[in-house]
């Protein structure tokens, strides 16, 4: 294997025609040189120098590698410089994949400050719901996903074989209509929706919901269907139904002609931010779960 300090040897030798030179050029002894030249002989399988008294002449192989050494040399530096530049966050690129409430709070203060700390640093983001946005990080397609799971839930994910960094619990609140007999309570069970029509999300996205409800005694009569949260507000507020949605998602959208309530007991979702092991040890993924971290603690401190 021809290794590059013994061609940057090769090539000193070549421009100033002797070991002895070269060794002064480079910083090093003239024995140094000369064994390394033996070296990179050996390496090459074939003499690269013909030695004639003082006078040394590169041979034909010689000659090429000279001529190769040039561009081999000036891409390793280009790559030295590059992977050096990334370790000091001056550049680099980090694939976010987000859920749409957190896509809309914490993503934004964390991605702001985080290039005003390092702008060299890129961040791309796609928006993803667990579980798919966790496969998407074990199948290579992101470096970050901002994920959620409930507390107690009965098909929690299993995330043992990833970095998790918690960031906030997320309580679920009540959504009802401006005029609703609880628009003004303080705090409601969840029970006390159990004979108004609901607008809950899809079947899997409403699975927490049904599990809730059914602990609390009753089946939610589910009117309207829609994993769109803005949808969902604008439905409550418009008297068609009531909602139990995280206050993120309430945090993203002005209610207009809806009124939160606290639900009793408390039913919260962990929000964390998960990569791979090994990408936790890439300075810019570092960064980047920090900066979410910092969000997340300025969302819990509002």
């Amino acid at each position: 294997m021809i290794e590059a300090r013994h061609l940057r040897v090769l090539r000193a030798v070549a421009a100033t025609g002797s070991f002895s030179a070269a060794a002064r050029e480079l910083g090093c002894t003239q024995p140094a040189v000369s064994q390394q030249m033996k070296a990179l002989e050996s390496s090459a399988g074939t003499p690269l120098l013909i030695r004639t008294g003082r006078e040394m002449r590169l041979t034909q192989a010689g000659e090429a590698l000279v001529r190769h050494a040039a561009g081999i040399l000036a891409g390793l530096t280009a790559a030295e410089e590059e992977v050096a530049a990334i370790a000091g966050l001056r550049a680099g690129r980090v694939r976010l994949v987000s859920f749409p409430s957190g896509s809309s709070t914490l993503v934004p203060t964390a991605l702001a400050a985080l290039r005003a700390e390092h702008p060299g640093t890129r961040v791309s983001l796609v928006e993803a719901e667990p579980p798919r946005s966790v496969e998407m990080l074990r199948e290579g397609d992101c470096d970050v996903a901002l994920a959620f799971r409930y507390e107690g839930a009965q098909a929690a994910e299993d995330w043992d074989d990833l970095v998790v960094r918690p960031l906030l619990a997320d309580r679920l609140v009540g959504l009802v209509p401006e005029g609703h007999a609880l628009a003004s309570a303080s705090e409601v069970t969840i029970d006390a929706f159990a004979d108004e029509p609901w607008i809950a999300g899809c079947p899997r996205c409403r699975r927490q919901l049904v599990e809730v409800c059914r602990g609390a005694g009753f089946a939610p009569r589910i009117d309207f269907a829609t994993d769109d949260y803005p949808a969902v507000i604008g439905l409550v507020g418009a008297g068609l139904g009531v909602a139990v949605l995280p206050e993120l998602a309430i945090e993203s959208v002005r209610p207009k002609g809806a009124r939160t309530v606290t639900v009793e007991p408390p039913v919260q979702r962990e929000i964390v931010a998960l990569t791979l092991p090994d990408l936790a040890q890439v300075p810019a993924v570092a960064a980047t779960l920090d900066h979410l971290a910092r969000a997340a603690d300025k969302a819990a401190a509002r």
